[in-house]
């Protein structure tokens, strides 16, 4: 599914040049959940952002699904980052405004649904992270854990093959980090590859496979089978 050859990545601050990413090689199969793993600093957020196409890089190779980012228009993109991937972050970027409903309805509004497939898809994924009682509510009713559901339910109703989760777990207490995480293996059974993005060794761990990243660079990428130490 992402294959990626010599990926560098510069960052021009003044006089200074910052290398975020400096020569990435890694390769993620369909259906794999894989984490990549670095301190802060060490890239492995730049390299997130060139994984869900809102970012490019400056050199390497970037393959998804076969085909080369590069080759994509501005519009093909967008109908990328809008279809295929699911992105769920720290910071849940809920609206408070909005209902947990409505917040999971966004990217189906963009994608032009009509509301009653939207309302239908919407009350599906809300039911399979266990709040469709709480659809209703806003960002500010809900606990930390139950805006993360919501966050992870608005990246799974577009359907997306591939969910990128940067921290997901970063602002959440212990046993509701662990909650998010057991929703993450659940998803992964259920076919979608992800990509999980941490600072945290015990939830690098519960992946299959990680990817260890540091000063731009990748360290270890273990094979499958191979745990964190």
């Amino acid at each position: 599914m992402i294959q990626m050859h010599g990926i560098r990545k510069e960052y021009h601050m003044g006089e200074n040049v910052v290398t975020a990413l400096d020569g990435v090689d890694i390769s993620i199969k369909p259906r794999e959940f894989v984490s990549i793993i670095g301190p802060s600093g060490s890239g492995k957020s730049t390299l997130m952002n060139i994984i869900g196409c809102l970012d490019v890089a400056d050199e390497g190779e970037y393959l998804l699904d076969g085909q080369a980012i590069e080759d994509y228009s501005e519009d093909e993109l967008a109908v990328v980052r809008s279809r295929k991937i699911g992105f769920v972050f720290q910071q849940f970027n809920l609206l408070s405004k909005m209902t947990a409903q409505e917040n999971v309805e966004l990217p189906l509004i963009y994608q032009g649904m009509r509301a009653g497939k939207r309302h239908r898809l919407s009350e599906e994924v809300l039911d399979r992270v266990g709040l469709l009682e709480r659809m209703d509510h806003r960002p500010t009713e809900l606990s930390g854990g139950q805006q993360q559901r919501v966050a992870i339910a608005r990246a799974l109703v577009t359907r997306p093959s591939l969910i990128l989760a940067d921290e997901p777990t970063g602002n959440l207490d212990s046993r509701t980090g662990a909650e998010i995480m057991q929703m993450f293996h659940e998803l992964h059974r259920a076919g979608n590859t992800i990509v999980l993005i941490t600072h945290d060794p015990a939830i690098a761990a519960q992946a299959p496979r990680a990817i260890h990243i540091h000063d731009g660079r990748v360290l270890n990428p273990t094979s499958e089978s191979e745990a964190i130490v």
